[in-house]
């Protein structure tokens, strides 16, 4: 179960979502925290200028955009729409 870190522009952005939202956001960044569960939230790695990241669904719309510091703690970065790639 890795530890968590909140990039302070994640946790802008979660901060601007509605209430119903960040609830789901905080479901699904519990599920990640079980590598188990990563096939269900489509855990896939970046290219780009995101490479060396990864992202995964949270819902059809939102994704987050997280990096792997070691092998037991990953950085949430971004939070939103298909935008946050851009």
């Amino acid at each position: 179960m890795p530890s968590l870190i909140y990039a302070p522009a994640f946790v802008k952005q979660f901060n601007k979502l509605e209430l119903a939202l960040q609830e789901e956001i905080y479901e699904k960044v519990e599920m990640f925290r079980d590598i188990k569960n990563h096939d269900q939230l489509k855990v896939h790695k970046l290219n780009g200028p995101f490479s060396g990241c990864y992202s995964f669904s949270v819902n059809y719309k939102i994704r987050i955009v997280f990096q792997y510091s070691n092998k037991t703690e990953a950085a949430l970065l971004a939070v939103g729409s298909h935008e946050i790639y851009k």
